[in-house]
C-alpha cells in the first residue's frame, strides 16, 4: 500500500473559483482583454511542466490524449467494463484532476510526488483499450512507455523536488549538486545575469566542467539581438569552468504566449497598459529580464484598473537555489467593497511602519503607497494559487519604484473555509470561535502580511560606481550597538544572496509583521472590528499561526533534514519562537484522539499575547530586518536554521509529534476554473462542476484548437533535453 503522502485521497476538496459576478460587470473591451490575457497566461503555465519533472510534460500528453477523445463520464463507463472499482476510477480522476491544477506531478505546496492510487496495471489497462489507443495505438504505447513507470515510481530520489542525491528537479540537470547552483549564481552576477528565466545544464568536456545557462525566449538563436543580450548571449571561462549562455527554453509555449499578449494590446484601457504588455512581449521574445522590469515598472504606475494582471517567471519558491522564477500568469477582476478597506490601511501604512521595531534608517527613504486591491481571480495559470501577492520581486524595482499588493478574495472565501469535524488540533472550547473568525482574521493577516509585510525594510546597497545609497557613518546595527558593517554589493540581490533560504526567511518576515500589526487598534478597525470582536480576531490570528507551525510539520523531509514549503517552515519557525517565549503563552499536549490513535492539542493564553507574545516577536522581528538589510548571510542563516531544526528532543518532541501530523492530515483542496470562449464579438464565461470530473473537462476545453499541437511541442521539446536526466 502506497504511504498516503504520495496520493491524493478520493474526498480531496475540490472547489469552483467563482468570478462570475465579477466578469458580467465588465464592459466588452474588458471582457476582450480579460480573454486574451488569460490565453497568454493559460500558454504560459504549460511552461511549468518543463519545470518540474522529466515526466511531467509526458504524463500531461497521455492525460490529454486520453480525455480528448473520452470524457471522465465516457471513460468511466469503459472502465467499470473493465473490472476498474468505482473506487479505482475515482482514484485517478483525482490523480489527472491533481496533476492539471499543480501543473505536474508534484504538489505546488509541499514539493512532493503524488502518484495514481491505483494498481499500475489497472490503469495500464484502461489506456490500452481506450480510444485514444484504438486511434493511434503505437503513439499511445510509446507515450506511455515514457512515462508509465516514472507516474508510479516513488523511489528515494523521485520523492520530492530537490538537487541532485535529494530530490529532482528540471531547473538543472540531474548531475547539478549545490556547489554547481552557488558557482553558476557567482557566475550569474558577475554578467550581471537575471537568475529568474534561466536553467542550467551541466556537461564535461576534456575533463573540463561546462555549464550551459539557457534563458526562456520564443528567438533561439542570434538573430535580433538587442544591445544587452549581445554582451551576454557568448561563451565565458569562469571559476577554471566554461560558461555559455543561450536562449530559446520553451519557444514553442512562449510564442503562443506573445501571440496572445499581442492580441490583448487593442484593448488595453490606457497607454500604460499597452506599454506594459509591449515590454512583456519584448521579455518573452528576446529573453530579457530587463524588458520585464521596465513592463514590472509601467504595472506599477498602471494604478486601480478594473482587470488587474501579471505575468512571467516570477516565485523562486521551487527552485532549489531560491533564484530561479516558476512561470504564473494571473488575470482578475477588482473586488470594489474590499479593496475600499485595503486602500485605508495603504492610507495609514506610513504611520503603521513607525511602530515596527526597527530604527528609521532600516525603512525605505519613501514608501511609495502601492496599489492594494481585493480581486476576483478569473484566470491563475501555474503550480497552485496563493491568497495574496506582493509583486514584483525585482529588489531594485521594490526599492525605487515600488509594488503592487493584491488579495485574491474568491479564493480566500473558498480555500480556508473549514468544517468543525474536520478541525484538527485545537481544543473543543477554541473551535467555534475559530469558524467564525478564521476567514477575517485571515483578511487582516494577508493584507498586512503583504502591504506592511514584504512591503516594508531597506536592503543597504553599494552601487557598480561605489555609492551607498546609506550613511556608512551613521547607521547602527541596532543589534550591536556598532556601525553598519555589511551590505550587498553591485549586482547582488537579496535571492542571489541568501539563496536557499531566502524564500522562507521573507516568508516568515512578513508573518512576523502581520502578527505584530494586528495588535494595532487601528488596524482593525480599517476591517470594522473592535471591542470584543477586535479581541477574538487577534486571539484566532495567533491561535492559527501556532496551529499552523504544528502542520507545517508535513512538510519536513525527516531523511534529509530539510523543508519543501517555505511559508510552513515560516510558520514553524514562528512556533518554535513563541513556544521559547515561555510563560505559558503557548502550550502544546500529546494525546489520544476519540478513535485510539495518537492525536495533539495546541493552546495559546489569549491574556499573555501582549506581555509574552508581543515582546518576543518584537526582538526575533528585529534581528530578521536586521540581518536582512545588512546583507549578513551567515547570521541570517544562522539564526533561521536554528529555529528550523526539527528534531526529538523534550518537551515538544517534533519528530514524533510529525507522525501524528501525517495521520491526521488534509490535502489541500484543487480549485475548478472558468474558461472564456469567444462568441462573435463578446466573450463567455464557461463553467464547470466542483469535481474531479469538472476539473478535467475544464482543461480539456482550454485549448480547444490546438491540443494536439501543444501536446507535440511538448513532447518535443522534453525530448530534446532527456539526455540531461538519463538514469
Amino acid at each position: 500500500m502506497v504511504d498516503s503522502q504520495y496520493v491524493l485521497p478520493n474526498d480531496i476538496g475540490i472547489a469552483n473559483l467563482d468570478c462570475a459576478e465579477a466578469f458580467k460587470l465588465l464592459s466588452p473591451e474588458e471582457r476582450l482583454y480579460a480573454h486574451y490575457l488569460s490565453r497568454a497566461c493559460w500558454y504560459g503555465g504549460l511552461v511549468v511542466l518543463l519545470q518540474t519533472s522529466p515526466e511531467a510534460p509526458k504524463i500531461y500528453a497521455l492525460l490529454s490524449r486520453l480525455f480528448r477523445v473520452q470524457d471522465p463520464t465516457r471513460l468511466g463507463e469503459l472502465a467499470r467494463s473493465l473490472g476498474l472499482s468505482d473506487e479505482e476510477y475515482q482514484a485517478f480522476l483525482v490523480y489527472a484532476a491533481g496533476f492539471y491544477a499543480n501543473m505536474g506531478n508534484y504538489k505546488s505546496f509541499g514539493d512532493t510526488k503524488f502518484v495514481p492510487n491505483l494498481p499500475k496495471e489497472k490503469l495500464k489497462k484502461l489506456v490500452w483499450e481506450s480510444q485514444a489507443f484504438k486511434e493511434h495505438p503505437e503513439e499511445m504505447e510509446a507515450l506511455w512507455g515514457r512515462c508509465g513507470d516514472l507516474m508510479f515510481s516513488l523511489e528515494p530520489t523521485q520523492k520530492h523536488l530537490g538537487l541532485s542525491g535529494q530530490g529532482i528537479s528540471t531547473y538543472f540537470s540531474a548531475n547539478c549538486f549545490m556547489e554547481d547552483a552557488k558557482l553558476a549564481q557567482k557566475f550569474l552576477d558577475s554578467q550581471n545575469i537575471s537568475a529568474y528565466n534561466t536553467r542550467l545544464f551541466k556537461t564535461k568536456a576534456h575533463g573540463k566542467k561546462c555549464y550551459e545557462v539557457r534563458l526562456a525566449s520564443v528567438l533561439s538563436d542570434d538573430f535580433e539581438l538587442d544591445d544587452e543580450l549581445r554582451a551576454k548571449m557568448k561563451c565565458f571561462e569562469f571559476g577554471g569552468c566554461d560558461f555559455t549562455v543561450t536562449r530559446g527554453d520553451y519557444g514553442p509555449l512562449l510564442e503562443k504566449v506573445v501571440e496572445n499578449l499581442q492580441k490583448a494590446l487593442p484593448h488595453a484601457a490606457n497607454p500604460t497598459q499597452a506599454k506594459m504588455l509591449a515590454h512583456y512581449i519584448t521579455s518573452f521574445t528576446q529573453g530579457s529580464i530587463t524588458a520585464h522590469k521596465e513592463g514590472s515598472r509601467c504595472w506599477i504606475q498602471d494604478k486601480g484598473p478594473i482587470v488587474e494582471s501579471y505575468i512571467g517567471f516570477i516565485e523562486s519558491y521551487r527552485d532549489p537555489y531560491g533564484s530561479r522564477g516558476e512561470f504564473e500568469g494571473f488575470v482578475a477582476v477588482v473586488n470594489k467593497a474590499m479593496s475600499a478597506k485595503f486602500a485605508l490601511l495603504v492610507a495609514s501604512a506610513e504611520r503603521l511602519l513607525e511602530e515596527l521595531p526597527w530604527p528609521r534608517a532600516f525603512e525605505k527613504d519613501t514608501f511609495l503607497k502601492p496599489d492594494f486591491t481585493s480581486l476576483d481571480v478569473l484566470t491563475f495559470a501555474g503550480s497552485g494559487i496563493p491568497a495574496g501577492i506582493n509583486i514584483p520581486n525585482y529588489d531594485d524595482i521594490r526599492q525605487t519604484d515600488g509594488f503592487k499588493n493584491v488579495s485574491l478574495g474568491n479564493v480566500l472565501a473558498v480555500a480556508y473555509a473549514t468544517r468543525k469535524e474536520k478541525l484538527t488540533f485545537l481544543a473543543e472550547e477554541d473551535k467555534d470561535l475559530y469558524i467564525k473568525w478564521k476567514g477575517p482574521s485571515f483578511d487582516v493577516q494577508v493584507g498586512l502580511h503583504e502591504l506592511l509585510g514584504h512591503g516594508s525594510g531597506k536592503l543597504f546597497v553599494q552601487d557598480d560606481s561605489g555609492a551607498f545609497n546609506f550613511d556608512r557613518d551613521a547607521v547602527i546595527n541596532p543589534e550591536t550597538g556598532e556601525l553598519v558593517r555589511s551590505w550587498y554589493r553591485g549586482g547582488e540581490t537579496w535571492d542571489s544572496k541568501f539563496s536557499s533560504v531566502a524564500s522562507t526567511y521573507e516568508e516568515c518576515r512578513a508573518e512576523c509583521v502581520g502578527l505584530y500589526l494586528c495588535l494595532n487598534k487601528e488596524v482593525l478597525r480599517i476591517f470594522d472590528l473592535e471591542g470584543e470582536d477586535a479581541e477574538d480576531v487577534i486571539y484566532i490570528n495567533w491561535l492559527n499561526m501556532v496551529r499552523a507551525g504544528l502542520l507545517a510539520l508535513e512538510f519536513y523531509t525527516p531523511e534529509s533534514g530539510t523543508w519543501r514549503q517555505a511559508h510552513m517552515q515560516a510558520r514553524f519557525v514562528i512556533l518554535r519562537v513563541l513556544l521559547e517565549a515561555g510563560g505559558g503563552l503557548v502550550s502544546l499536549h500529546r494525546t489520544t484522539g476519540a478513535d485510539g490513535k495518537p492525536d495533539a492539542i495546541i493552546s495559546l493564553d489569549r491574556s499573555k499575547i501582549t506581555t509574552v507574545g508581543k515582546p518576543a516577536l518584537e526582538s526575533f522581528l528585529r534581528k530578521l530586518q536586521v540581518l536582512k538589510s545588512t546583507a549578513d548571510v551567515v547570521g541570517g542563516r544562522a539564526l533561521y536554521e536554528a529555529y528550523s531544526a526539527v528534531t526529538d528532543e523534550e518537551p515538544e518532541r517534533f519528530l514524533t509529534l510529525r507522525h501524528t501530523v501525517l495521520l491526521r492530515k488534509e490535502a489541500r483542496k484543487l480549485f475548478v476554473q472558468a474558461n472564456t470562449r469567444l462568441e462573435g464579438d463578446d466573450v463567455v464565461l464557461v463553467q464547470y462542476d466542483s469535481n474531479a470530473a469538472g476539473l478535467i473537462k475544464s482543461f480539456r476545453d482550454r485549448f480547444p484548437e490546438d491540443a494536439e499541437f501543444l501536446e507535440q511541442q511538448l513532447l518535443k521539446l522534453t525530448q530534446a533535453d532527456a539526455h540531461f536526466w538519463a538514469s
